[in-house]
């Protein structure tokens, strides 16, 4: 058996394997040729005294040991098998399409976007300012709004399905193996396209079909339950279809809600980007601007309550750059992701906080359970407007904004197209420029310095979650109401993030294996 180890050591000393590996042979009392392979099975920075320190836990294997086995997945020929239509290409469909595929089924996955070579280049022309393609930018396309938004990889919700097994499926496809380990994985919009498109090779070598530039139009009903799929005239049919189609499919919920499959409205949270330069970060941080050598960009979490709202900091990206992340140019959507090296001379995230039902229940007459989905679509409108549409972003000093007065310029930013400087007041709903405003002044006495004309705020971060959910039943995981229609991921209300969009859709194509076979 290996021995296991528990190291506190110094940024320096955990920077290298040749640094920990040093002290661990010695507290083993062994020497250095006996070592067959020695691998960190965990770590984590605990800057929380004067001086960080690096929490490594390690195994040792001596000559001798049977060592671990490499990282494997096995992925049948399902060609001429039952097939399963998947309405969405992001985390949870491309892994509902894999689990499929290891249980012996078909999938045929429709997605509305682009593969990810050609959905870089109509990103570009979003931050050119030249156009948005509605169905190829940064919530639509192969790999789904993580693809080219950050590729944060931690997860609460752990507990709803195998985590390390996701995280291996990643590596399995060309994540970098330390994701195995970090407290706070983390991949990088840089190399995340890369793994997609393996993704997409195991897919269709195992007979899967996969088709681009195939948006869902309209689903086909009989008696109670879902028979296909409508791609403009041409019906899509499987033993049942699996819809995860993303937070950002408006036309879905449309659709879904003019056909009678009901609906629910939710809360979610609406705010901000905020951004600092990644170096002031790092000093309040790690008390010091010097171990950026030894340690990676500084994050921070923070959470507070102002007036019986929670406000919180979402999708924190250290060394990262902030990203148009709307579908339209009459929309204002930000978004925040950073490249595996996270190297950027700013921080970004998400301040968010709590939209509630009664925050737009004045919508309720007219729109029902699409009401919350229409009052985030009136912010984003009403902020485009304020500063002329184009990718334009209104930003204000943060300093300002908390006491109050208006921005005479704005900072250096890393978003594109552009931003100018305009009253938050003015673009946000009072209630959420209120409930922000107290959370930094509370996260100002949290982070000493956080709250300076260094850093400023843009707008707007209103795609955290879905407005929407389509509801399932606990226990089959298929709508209430709708036999075969399976609703997963972030945009059917059950997921939050990368991992656990995935395993949300892995647990749901085990489902749909159950019921049909």
């Amino acid at each position: 058996m290996p021995e296991t180890l528990n190291l506190t050591l110094s940024p320096k000393q955990a920077a290298s394997e040749e640094g920990w590996l040093a002290i661990a042979v010695r507290r083993l009392g062994i020497r250095r040729d006996q070592v067959a392979l020695a691998r960190v099975i965990k770590r984590s920075v605990d800057a929380r005294q004067q001086t960080p320190k690096v929490l490594l836990t390690v195994e040792v294997f001596v000559d001798g040991e049977q060592q671990p086995e490499q990282i494997h997945f096995d992925y049948p020929d399902v060609n001429g098998k039952t097939e399963v239509v998947i309405v969405g290409g992001g985390p949870a469909g491309l892994f509902a399409a894999l689990r499929l595929i290891e249980l012996g089924y078909r999938p045929i996955l429709l997605e509305r976007g682009r593969e990810v070579g050609q959905r870089r280049r109509d990103i570009a022309q979003i931050h050119r300012g030249v156009a948005v393609d509605h169905e190829s930018n940064y919530a639509f396309g192969e790999g789904g709004a993580g693809t080219f938004s950050d590729g944060k990889l931690f997860t609460r919700s752990k507990k709803r399905g195998d985590y390390n097994r996701a995280l291996q499926t990643l590596v399995f496809h060309g994540a970098n193996p330390e994701i195995l380990y970090e407290a706070h994985p983390h991949i990088g919009t840089d190399c995340l396209p890369k793994i997609i498109e393996q993704v997409r090779q195991t897919i269709i070598n195992a007979g899967g079909i996969i088709r681009f530039d195939s948006c869902v139009t309209d689903i086909e009903l009989h008696q109670g339950r879902i028979k296909g799929v409508w791609v403009g005239d041409e019906l899509i049919e499987g033993a049942a279809v699996v819809l995860a189609t993303g937070h950002s499919a408006d036309d879905i919920y449309e659709m879904l809600h003019r056909r009678g499959v009901r609906l629910e409205a939710k809360p979610w949270a609406m705010g901000v980007r905020v951004e600092h330069p990644q170096e002031l970060i790092d000093r309040i941080q790690y008390h010091s601007a010097d171990m950026r050598e030894w340690l990676p960009a500084a994050a921070y979490s923070l959470v507070s309550q102002v007036g019986g709202r929670g406000v919180y900091s979402f999708c924190m990206c250290p060394g990262g750059v902030i990203v148009p992340a709307m579908t339209d140019f009459g929309e204002c959507v930000v978004n925040g992701m950073s490249a595996s090296a996270r190297s950027s001379r700013w921080a970004n995230a998400g301040i968010v906080t709590e939209v509630r039902p009664e925050d737009f229940a004045h919508l309720h007459d007219q729109w029902g359970e699409l009401a919350g989905l229409k009052y985030r679509q009136q912010v984003e409108r009403h902020a485009a407007a304020l500063v002329g549409g184009g990718g334009v972003a209104p930003a204000q000093r943060l300093a300002d904004f908390v006491a109050g007065r208006p921005s005479i310029d704005l900072p250096r930013t890393s978003y594109l197209p552009k931003t100018t400087a305009a009253v938050a007041d003015e673009w946000l709903p009072d209630f959420i420029a209120q409930s922000l405003r107290g959370g930094f002044k509370s996260f100002g006495h949290k982070m000493r310095g956080f709250v300076t004309n260094q850093a400023q705020i843009i707008g707007v971060e209103s795609r955290t979650s879905t407005p929407v959910r389509i509801p399932r039943d606990k226990e089959s995981l298929q709508h209430p109401e709708v036999a075969g229609l399976y609703p997963t991921g972030e945009g059917a209300g059950y997921a939050g993030g990368i991992i656990s969009a995935a395993l949300d859709g892995t647990r749901v194509a085990e489902m749909v294996a159950q019921t049909i076979k």
